[in-house]
């Protein structure tokens, strides 16, 4: 169930520590608001010099209130936090919020204080939200303890940053969009981000969750925790496009940025990853208008009353990925029926003008596209809103103005009731956003964007609540039991791991002189492969052998190697079929935030320069690694191109699930990476393989 956080949004009454009639300390802000809602429960001021606080009596500690404090707000100087901490869990607080900073943010020696501070609050049964906080809020409950008001509504804003929730409250605020809830994360030293998606999740008044996160902590549990909510989870982060650590032992450690990872986390757990605060408002408003399961389809109908309106619509609905195929005839002759003659029906939709003279042909063409089998979804776009907002259309007189204004609220009209028959979610652009006709669209729930690009994010994201081609909801795979440790991270040593997990390979002879060859070439038939195992990069510097034919041509290149890349370790393989192959990369990299992320590609010694890679969390179930390799720029080749056969997709897959298991269930392992791995028309065979040890 997670945990009890009813004495932080519900408290029985409520105490700010640190109130102040100064403007300029936010003791004022948080008192100021916290007196909105006296009536609902007792709020209670205090100053340490006592006297008055805008304007009502100020207590000069907790203990002088002489009664139970449920909720204790904390904004003191930091020397002074420690002892107000303990005063009020003495006067029995269950929840307390931290404004004051200066701990874990600050340096070793506050987080020292930090990590004290949270054992005594969980000692004693309560919990804390920060600190280095700017306070909560729940207009579900009024409850009112941050510096600013939020307007009502339905979206649950968990943000690191207070600024950034206020442009969210006047971006969303011309598409209706409230809020259920607000909570400063602060420095999550107790109540965590995890916690917090998993009590709004049970919160009846809140439909979606939008998370502005700079530190997910536990993001594995983050991405768990919205996977499971049931309700539309919207993330802004930052720092996505750095890199996260690296290992130059691996591609994967090359290739892997901490924005592939947030990403991968958010496509696995269905959160709708946004890039900017507008971004964040189009996705809010668009999974708050009409709550629910979304359809996990993506096909989609354009139409316009202008061609150009219409072309660039259909690219930014694909831009953001969504499909805009030709509408099946059926549905072009039911169109024609609607339309004129000089009308296009193909995808986009275009109505050439009649709307201008038929208003109620916007509202026909809706009606037709919505019961078309092979529509999804439906984005509107270009000049409707026009009429009723100037009163008039191109080149129409006033009374005119006024009979196609009347038109064109009436066609917004049958479009609210038309979709109120139909699943399927449709999104408005007008150039006239603010018109009467578009208001009434709006206000049954139907987003409206001035901007293409908004329009078509949003419908992408109401298409979007199902992760995949899966119809079931997201849900995060469980990471395996811990395995016994892996001591030994030679080339062998990994080998032998992975394929006592099932993972085929070649066979092999581990060598050291020229001994070891002639044995390895009796007991291995040829062609053979040598590998000076020694190096880091065998390939780049000369230490692979292929199609040697025989034991002579083996003990050369054995020879060659020994004498310019020196005596070590080498290997003795017997020479796998390239022949209609292809080469994957199949590579796992912990995360410090969320564990183990899996990479699969296009692979071989092309793996870094072609960067045709997918990432998910692992371990990766073989159905979701068969959606990966299908989701590759370079797909086209596992179905066979120029005459070649297809390859056994369902085999890499199935190794896939295997590697990236292994992986998941050896947690000192830094990255695991298979490299390539052959992909043929009979099944999938690792030619090698490599550990990074934490």
């Amino acid at each position: 169930m997670g945990r009890d956080l009813t004495a932080l949004f519900d408290p029985r009454s409520v105490a700010v520590v640190g109130a102040s009639d100064d403007p300029a300390k936010y003791g004022h802000a948080v008192a100021s608001q916290a007196l909105r809602a006296d009536g609902r429960r007792p709020v209670h001021l205090v100053n340490r010099r006592g006297g008055t606080v805008l304007g009502r009596r100020a207590a000069p500690s907790l203990a002088a209130i002489g009664e139970p404090v449920e909720l204790v707000v904390i904004s003191v100087p930091g020397s002074g936090f420690e002892a107000a901490v303990e005063d009020a869990l003495a006067c029995g607080a269950k929840a307390i919020v931290g404004i004051t900073a200066g701990f874990a943010e600050a340096g070793p020696a506050g987080a020292a204080r930090q990590r004290a501070v949270v054992a005594r609050v969980r000692e004693a049964g309560a919990v804390l939200v920060g600190p280095n906080c700017l306070g909560i809020a729940d207009n579900t409950t009024e409850l009112y303890l941050a510096s600013d008001g939020f307007t009502p509504g339905g979206t649950a804003l968990l943000s690191q940053s207070g600024n950034l929730a206020l442009e969210l409250q006047l971006r969303g605020a011309p598409h209706g969009l409230g809020f259920s809830r607000f909570v400063s994360l602060g420095n999550q030293a107790d109540v965590t981000l995890v916690d917090l998606v998993e009590d709004c999740a049970r919160h009846e008044a809140t439909t979606a969750i939008a998370v502005y996160a700079e530190d997910f902590g536990d993001g594995r549990a983050f991405a768990g925790a919205a996977a499971a909510a049931g309700k539309p989870v919207v993330l802004l982060t930052a720092g996505r496009g750095s890199a996260s650590a690296r290992s130059a032992r691996s591609h994967t450690g090359a290739l892997t940025t901490s924005a592939d990872v947030v990403a991968a986390a958010c496509r696995d757990a269905g959160v709708e990853l946004v890039r900017t605060p507008r971004e964040m408002t189009v996705v809010l408003a668009a999974v708050s208008s009409r709550p629910g399961p979304r359809t996990t389809g993506r096909r989609t109908a354009v139409f316009t009353d202008g061609g150009g309106h219409g072309a660039i619509a259909a690219d930014a609905a694909e831009d953001a990925g969504l499909q805009v195929p030709e509408l099946a005839a059926a549905t072009q002759d039911r169109l024609r029926t609607v339309l004129w003659r000089q009308s296009a029906v193909g995808n986009p939709v275009d109505l050439a003008g009649m709307g201008e003279q038929q208003p109620l042909s916007y509202a026909d063409t809706t009606r037709e596209l919505l019961a078309a089998e092979e529509v999804d979804a439906v984005l509107m776009t270009g000049y409707f809103g026009g009429y009723a907002a100037s009163g008039g259309g191109l080149g129409g007189g006033q009374a005119g103005g006024s009979v196609l204004a009347e038109g064109e609220t009436r066609a917004a009209e049958k479009i609210v009731a038309h979709l109120a028959e139909s699943p399927k979610p449709l999104v408005v652009q007008s150039m006239y956003p603010q018109s009467p006709s578009c208001l009434v669209l709006a206000e049954a729930g139907i987003p409206v964007f001035s901007a293409t690009e908004d329009a078509a994010r949003a419908l992408s994201a109401m298409t979007r609540r199902v992760t995949g081609c899966a119809p079931e909801p997201p849900a995060l795979p469980a990471l395996p039991p811990a395995a016994v440790p892996l001591r030994d991270p030679g080339y062998h040593a990994v080998r032998g791991l992975l394929g006592a997990a099932g993972v085929p390979f070649p066979a092999a002879r581990q060598v050291t002189d020229e001994a070891g060859v002639r044995d390895a070439a009796r007991e291995l038939e040829g062609p053979y492969v040598l590998k000076a195992l020694h190096l880091l990069h065998k390939s780049d510097a000369g230490g692979v052998a292929l199609r040697l034919a025989d034991r002579d041509a083996l003990l050369a290149a054995y020879r060659d190697m020994r004498a310019r890349l020196g005596a070590g370790s080498y290997s003795v393989e017997a020479m796998a079929d390239l022949s209609d192959g292809i080469e994957l990369i199949v590579g796992v990299n912990r995360d410090p935030r969320f564990g183990p992320v899996a990479m699969v590609g296009l692979g071989g010694i092309l793996t870094e320069t072609l960067r045709d890679v997918a990432f998910a969390l692992a371990p990766v179930p073989a159905r979701r690694a068969e959606e990966l390799l299908r989701g590759l720029r370079s797909a086209a080749l596992l179905e066979g191109v120029r005459g070649r056969p297809a390859v056994d997709v369902a085999a890499a897959a199935a190794a896939i699930e295997r590697i990236t298991t292994v992986a998941a269930a050896h947690p000192e392992i830094a990255e695991l990476e298979v490299n390539p791995l052959l992909v043929r028309p009979d099944g999938a065979l690792a030619l090698d393989a490599r550990a990074v040890l934490g």
